[in-house]
């Protein structure tokens, strides 16, 4: 599951870049890791619903990639897009209006996908120089996204206050609806371990750009 601190990051972020879009000149688009999809959530499928998004946010859909779809349905067995004939298309719409690709908990993209989203990403910032990318995920992954983009990225390092965590667990279990169940040796407890294993465990924000 999606880490919750990182995900309203990125609601905040993406509602922001909504709020400031420039009307028809710029388009924002979005995709959340799940751990649980994991291995669903492909290379070709992350990029094939931001391609998605970018096209149904443009006035007409270029002909370029009307041709590619169709030359696509017609193949043999209806074999989709491929991972280089989409970047392509991402090339093309984020040519027409300015591109904010945000990505969310990066780090739960299973490992042998993450390098090759990585690499596309890098060239799509090659290719694209108008598109921005902004990624959320844990720090261990860090490393990994400065190699495979080359140095063009910009880290954030956050971290949740100790007292707004407290603050929450407390609202959440006034609120509940069997305060029964739990005695006040189970709510030390919880008061106690979840805030420390939070604050280690979501620390990173990562902002990738495409440098002037």
């Amino acid at each position: 599951m999606a880490s919750t601190d990182t995900r309203d990051v990125s609601s905040t972020v993406i509602d922001n870049l909504c709020n400031q879009a420039g009307g028809q000149s710029e388009t924002v688009t979005c995709f959340y890791f799940d751990f649980a999809a994991r291995n669903e959530q492909s290379p070709a499928s992350v990029l094939g619903s931001l391609l998605k998004q970018l096209v149904f946010g443009l006035q007409e859909i270029p002909e370029e990639i009307s041709e590619a779809y169709e030359g696509r349905r017609n193949a043999i067995g209806g074999q989709g897009l491929q991972i280089s004939d989409i970047l392509r298309m991402l090339q093309i719409t984020s040519s027409r209006k300015r591109a904010f690709i945000c990505i969310d908990a990066l780090d739960e993209c299973a490992t042998e996908h993450r390098a090759n989203l990585l690499d596309s990403l890098g060239q799509l910032l090659q290719q694209a120089p108008r598109t921005r990318i902004f990624v959320t995920g844990r720090p261990h992954i860090l490393p990994e996204i400065g190699r495979r983009l080359a140095g063009r990225v910009t880290s954030i390092s956050i971290s949740p206050k100790q007292d707004d965590i407290v603050t929450y667990i407390r609202s959440r279990l006034s609120a509940d609806t069997t305060p029964d169940a739990m005695d006040s040796t189970l709510e030390l407890d919880i008061m106690k371990k979840i805030p420390s294993d939070i604050s280690e465990m979501y620390v990173e924000i990562t902002t990738l750009r495409r440098l002037p």
